[in-house]
């Protein structure tokens, strides 16, 4: 089991939504905190004084993980103020949803910037300091849409299926290094994301979903806390968080 308090936590995309519930879980369980953002930089500073308010350190360091100096950035920040990442947690994402047939080039390379090129870069720049140390987690923010797909989002389906195959493989690089690697694959969560959907469609989205309601933020981060304190044992894996629409 990982003594929560003595960890360095990184969050990318961590201003908002589950960004913002895994900070605010890991923050409020004592590790201290790396919290990157693309632009809400007041929020997340605002995240930053609350961890800082209950006991915890917290730094912000703001840029686009699609920008390749954002991940250097991100572990110099952490290298300076805490010397080491214990933990990273890639969260940051975007959409930029079409059907296929409708959809450009630039909307699908954005996405696959961002989702898939972006988290490697920023895992790159910590996975030598973990493997060197014999510990460390790395967690990363998938979706069910990478496992069933979705209407008009092949760009992000793949990015997300993507992730899934990069953890698994890098989960086998590194298990002998007392690294492990995982993703969290979340269902329709009650986000900002969410709420700009019309009720109508809403509707339609709860009725495909078994257990009948749309998850919540703290939800997904008491699951990112569980494979950090106690997922010693777990590498490799998808933990699917989604309510029953994916099995």
């Amino acid at each position: 089991m990982a003594e929560m308090g003595d960890l360095v936590c990184v969050v990318t995309g961590g201003s908002r939504g589950i960004g913002r519930a895994v900070v605010a879980r890991l923050g409020a369980a004592g590790c201290r905190m790396v919290i990157n953002c693309r632009s809400t930089v007041d929020e997340a500073r605002e995240l930053a004084a609350q961890v800082d308010r209950h006991g915890g350190e917290a730094v912000v360091v703001p840029g686009s993980i699609a920008d390749p100096d954002t991940a250097a950035a991100i572990a110099a920040a952490a290298e300076q103020r805490f010397g080491r990442v214990d933990v990273l947690v890639n969260n940051a994402g975007i959409t930029d949803d079409a059907t296929l047939r409708r959809m450009t080039d630039a909307q699908f390379t954005e996405v696959v910037q961002t989702n898939l090129v972006g988290t490697h870069r920023v895992t790159k720049a910590v996975i030598d300091g973990m493997c060197d140390r014999g510990f460390g987690r790395v967690i990363t923010i998938s979706s069910f849409v990478g496992q069933l797909g979705n209407y008009g989002q092949s760009n992000y389906a793949a990015t997300k299926a993507g992730l899934i195959g990069w953890t698994k493989t890098l989960a086998l690089e590194v298990a002998r290094h007392g690294v492990t690697v995982n993703c969290v694959c979340p269902g329709f969560i009650d986000t900002d994301m969410l709420r700009g959907v019309p009720e109508h469609v809403l509707e339609r989205l709860v009725a495909r979903i078994p257990l009948g309601r749309f998850g919540d933020a703290d939800e997904v981060a008491r699951g990112v806390e569980y494979l950090i304190r106690d997922g010693g044992y777990i590498t490799g894996s998808c933990l699917n968080i989604n309510g029953g629409l994916y099995m």
